[in-house]
């Protein structure tokens, strides 16, 4: 059965759309410019001051980029106290003396993008150069200041031949855990999905042949472990909507923030459908391992059109879907 929440203990906090790179396959569309009606510096904290108070347990802050708002260090050091806290970055914006600053604070775990294995594949999908090294000296100093660090990579076309070397990149500098990551074809990753996206059969091959280096950790989503996250997933957008999760930011909205609590959005009709786990067809195989039914809800409505239907990613579901090629709906 699928697990069922009265309300979230986890959620995700995306704090901004600015980011100092420009990413070939940004999900959000992010830019350097500032955007406007982003949620203040006081509306964070109020923000996490009412999470605190409904027992949340966990806080994932991402972007954009979170070291691109010059706040984000007095919004961080607001919430370690009372909540588990992760970062997601890319990493150019964190030295020796940020990751001191992080310790101090008190930061849980921090994950840095590594796009590649080599400058030339990161920084072509960075779109700056230098942002390869600066990942790597990101992982090394807050691996120096005994934060622990995860690399994350999305796992496409123009750096699957390099994801044995990047695992033994993360692991030299540093990082207890590698995540490999699937492509959803949401922001300029859709607009670049010809160029970018592999078959499940080439997706698999790739990660059968992971050898990790010896103490690190590999995660990874597809089968056997493909799950249907939107039972305990919950996500506030930049503006303050209620979007269930990073993965879904194109497709729900369940409420502002703003405008109502928070908890009140968790009881959306369609959130709550989601979080049910009533599928149109579910791998007993991951369904087992996992105990979620059907897979990635993101994944199934862009390749489907359906919030039942299977996760096309999970290789026992996929029924002949090729994930080279997009739904002309999601190019409209």
């Amino acid at each position: 059965m699928q697990p069922w929440l009265n309300s979230p203990f986890n959620i995700s906090l995306l704090i901004t759309q600015t980011c100092n790179l420009e990413c070939k396959h940004c999900y959000a569309d992010c830019s350097p410019a500032k955007k406007q009606h982003e949620l203040t510096t006081d509306q964070w904290i109020d923000t996490i001051e009412y999470l605190a108070k409904n027992e949340f347990v966990s806080l994932y802050f991402e972007g954009g980029e979170p070291f691109a708002r010059p706040d984000f260090l007095r919004i961080l050091a607001h919430a370690t106290p009372k909540m588990m806290t992760l970062v997601r970055s890319n990493g150019t914006l964190i030295d020796k003396s940020v990751a001191s600053e992080l310790k101090r604070i008190g930061v849980g775990r921090v994950l840095i993008d590594l796009l590649g294995a080599t400058d030339e594949t990161h920084d072509y999908f960075a779109g700056v150069e230098g942002s390869f090294a600066k990942a790597c000296n990101a992982i090394s100093s807050l691996h120096e200041a005994q934060i622990e660090v995860d690399t994350l990579t999305i796992l496409n076309r123009r750096n699957a031949g390099e994801v044995q070397e990047i695992l033994k990149v993360a692991h030299d500098f540093g990082a207890s855990r590698a995540g490999i990551l699937r492509l959803y074809p949401l922001g300029r990753a859709k607009m670049r999905w010809d160029e970018l996206a592999l078959s499940l059969n080439d997706q698999m091959s790739v990660l059968a042949a992971i050898d990790p280096p010896e103490q690190l950790t590999v995660m990874q989503s597809w089968h056997p472990n493909d799950r249907n996250c939107c039972w305990q997933s919950a996500a506030i957008d930049p503006f303050g909507r209620s979007i269930g999760c990073a993965y879904l930011r194109e497709y729900v909205n369940y409420g502002n923030i703003l405008d109502v609590p928070f908890l009140e959005t968790w009881n959306d009709p369609l959130y709550r459908e989601l979080r049910s786990g009533n599928v149109e067809k579910s791998c007993s195989g991951c369904e087992a391992r996992e105990g979620t039914r059907g897979g990635c809800r993101s994944a199934a409505y862009a390749f489907h059109g359906s919030w039942q239907a299977p996760d096309p990613f999970c290789s026992v579901l996929n029924d002949g879907v090729d994930l080279r090629a997009l739904p002309a709906r999601l190019l409209s």
